[in-house]
């Protein structure tokens, strides 16, 4: 599969999330999966992450938001380290989920402060 939105996706993709992940997740589909797959990396990152407007630092940090209040616990790590790729810090992640304990509840925010310092302490041992 490849066409010209599948492949800036599958770049952004690769950029924000990680090569090894997107690769893998890539090279795992089967005939169920492929096609989420596919609509995932051509609709979600090749069409609405390239858009101009918003740069990915702010996507991020919407993504954030969003993924912690629905309470995906498998989405929102991937996130968090895309935030980190993408450049905030960890001081901007916990303001973010500071709001999301206001706005969506303590038992989303103190379960993204649990996923991120999984994720911090993935990244300071160099995975």
């Amino acid at each position: 599969m490849s066409d010209d939105l599948f492949d800036k996706g599958l770049q952004i993709r690769r950029d924000v999330v990680g090569k090894d992940y997107v690769d893998r997740s890539l090279a795992e589909a089967d005939d169920f999966t492929r096609p989420m797959q596919e609509l995932v990396t051509r609709f979600c990152w090749g069409e609405v992450w390239s858009r101009p407007g918003l740069e990915r630092r702010e996507r991020s940090m919407i993504n954030l938001g969003m993924i912690a209040a629905l309470n995906r616990p498998h989405e929102l790590k991937l996130h968090v380290r895309g935030a980190l790729n993408n450049g905030l810090t960890r001081d901007e992640i916990r303001e973010i989920f500071l709001q999301v304990a206001v706005y969506c509840g303590m038992p989303a925010a103190l379960d993204s402060f649990r996923i991120a310092r999984e994720v911090f302490k993935e990244v300071d041992a160099g995975k």
